[in-house]
C-alpha cells in the first residue's frame, strides 16, 4: 500500500486520511498534504500527515499527485 511508505508521500499530494477519532469506523477525509509527521520510512497503519486545513491523520489512499 502506497500510504505506508514515506517515499510516496510529499507536500501538495491529494490523499485520503483516517483521523484519530475515525479509526474505529475507518471513515476517510480527503485533503492536500502540508507536512509529513512520521519520520520512519514506513509505518504499518499509514504515514501520519497534516493536511493544509490543519487536520492530522494517517494516509490510507493517494488520490492524485500534486504535480502537473
Amino acid at each position: 500500500m502506497a500510504g505506508q511508505q514515506r517515499k510516496n508521500i510529499y507536500p501538495g499530494l491529494e490523499v485520503e486520511i483516517v483521523l484519530k477519532q475515525d479509526q474505529r469506523t475507518g471513515k476517510t477525509t480527503r485533503g492536500i498534504v502540508k507536512d509529513l509527521l512520521t519520520n520512519s520510512p514506513t509505518h504499518p497503519h499509514g504515514i501520519k500527515v497534516r493536511l493544509q486545513d490543519g487536520q492530522v491523520g494517517r494516509v490510507k489512499t493517494i488520490v492524485s499527485s500534486g504535480k502537473p
